[in-house]
């Protein structure tokens, strides 16, 4: 293979590793100035296989520098997913000199002739997650009945004074506390007749978010859904909204709510340890979907994650929502290159861009047209459209003739959102080398797509059908040249 080809869809913003198989984010934490992304990992092909941590660092949530990997497959297994934390109070007891990280993860074993157990174990790190040493009494929790029992996020609940787990347990997510992350005692279990339950439940991720423009807060809970062919937009992610005393959560909607209406955002979770002076939640989802995750034409190389988001909750028309914004940090890899400042479209209007990667940001105005939207021309015949349709109240994002898409029969089926409001929207959107993100009125709606075209994109065009719409405070923007 030549290093085109392997280069050919290498994202510019995105992390992906520099070969072989990524998947679920794992211990996603900050310590001591560096962002850590370690992420499920097989480092001998491009396909999903026995899983290791891999690891990856960086200052500002873009650049990222890959390490060795940090935790490999033992006699007990192969490592799934997990969290980790920072143990600043030695609760472990392994660090009686300085705080230090603890890793909680899944041993998955599945040996031949023997049958499909999993159990969650530890290690620890006294070189800021470098080196890892296994708890030599692994695993700390397991169960005698349940086949899938993984995916544990642990995080420290301050007014009970506990370690807190969530875990993914068939169709359900289990709480766990401890006192020490390595005796853990059975809490509650969450999710009987709530929620979507058309496959297995995955990496569930508990938290508290701000409401924008309050002093109030709430718990969230995300919950991954595993692909199930009956179900047609494959793998995907949803989440309640709720309250948590230190043992049970309990929702406070009985309706799904789907946290990306693209479907390329799956097993995401987010930061620990983020400094409370900073107080973001911050959030990186896999950027692919089961359905499709071993076919996408990449060489030698296979994944990448989403751009880092921070989270919030917003009162909107239709009941509090979680909100996602691109981080800040990212505004320093673009340039502007169009400003937009008072245009209206007719019927199409054209902008160049031909950059490596590019952003849209600006609020358009519907004054009278049936569907409108924005076209990526990738090259003169790929092209993904985005269409705003004003009598139906849709966002969708058409991919059929974006580039490669005969890998999968599943790819070409276009993503759909119902939202409240087409007369004022403001979007953002970042497309990368094989991606495009959009973020709908300030990151109220999200869609999060793969596309596999030629050229990033040659040109951006603005149409509308049926009427007029105008565009304001806007910019193209392209990479900033450092």
């Amino acid at each position: 293979m030549t290093i085109q080809n392997i280069d050919k869809y290498r994202p510019n913003l995105h992390f992906a590793p520099q070969r072989n198989w990524m998947n679920d984010p794992n211990g996603l934490i900050y310590f001591k100035g560096e962002y850590h992304l370690y992420y499920q990992y097989n480092p001998n092909d491009s396909v999903w296989g026995p899983m290791h941590w891999g690891h990856a660092v960086s200052k500002d949530l873009i650049t990222w520098e890959e390490l060795d990997i940090a935790l490999y497959p033992d006699e007990k297994g192969t490592i799934f997913s997990g969290s980790a934390v920072i143990d600043w109070n030695n609760t472990s007891g392994f660090f009686p000199e300085e705080p230090g990280m603890v890793a909680i993860f899944t041993h998955h074993n599945e040996f031949e002739g023997e049958p499909q157990k999993q159990t969650q174990s530890i290690a620890y790190s006294y070189d800021q997650g470098r080196t890892w040493e296994k708890f030599e009494e692994n695993p700390v929790l397991e169960h005698e009945t349940k086949l899938d029992f993984r995916d544990p996020k642990v995080f420290w609940h301050h007014e009970t004074s506990k370690w807190i787990m969530v875990l993914a347990t068939g169709q359900t997510v289990s709480i766990y506390s401890s006192t020490n992350l390595k005796e853990w005692k059975f809490q509650s279990e969450f999710g009987q007749n709530l929620g979507f339950h058309d496959g297995v439940w995955e990496c569930p991720d508990l938290f508290q978010l701000k409401v924008e423009g309050s002093n109030e807060k709430k718990w969230v809970l995300f919950v991954s859904v595993g692909d199930n062919e009956q179900f047609d937009v494959g793998s995907c992610t949803q989440y309640f909204i709720g309250s948590f005393d230190g043992s049970h959560f309990e929702a406070e909607h009985d309706d799904t709510r789907w946290l990306d209406y693209g479907k390329d955002n799956y097993a995401g979770v987010s930061f620990s340890d983020i400094p409370e002076e900073d107080g973001r939640r911050i959030y990186l989802g896999w950027m692919s979907n089961w359905r499709y995750a071993n076919q996408v034409p990449t060489v030698g190389w296979r994944s990448q994650m989403t751009l880092p988001r921070e989270l919030t909750l917003r009162n909107s028309r239709a009941g509090k929502r979680v909100v996602q914004k691109l981080v800040r940090e990212l505004g320093s890899y673009f340039a502007k290159k169009h400003a937009i400042e008072q245009l209206i479209v007719n019927e199409r209007e054209m902008f160049p861009v031909n950059e490596q990667y590019v952003q849209l940001d600006l609020h358009i105005e519907n004054i009278d047209a049936n569907q409108f939207g924005i076209t990526l021309h990738h090259t003169d015949n790929q092209y993904t459209t985005l269409t705003i349709d004003s009598i139906n109240n849709t966002f969708e994002l058409d991919r059929k003739n974006s580039g490669e898409i005969s890998f999968s029969d599943n790819f070409f089926k276009n993503q759909i959102a119902t939202i409240t409001n087409t007369d004022h929207l403001q979007i953002r959107f970042v497309q990368d080398t094989s991606s495009v993100e959009v973020f709908l009125n300030d990151g109220e709606y999200v869609l999060t797509s793969l596309l596999y075209p030629d050229n990033v994109c040659e040109q951006i065009s603005f149409f509308s059908k049926g009427g007029s719409i105008k565009l304001t405070d806007g910019y193209i923007s392209g990479p900033k040249r450092f």
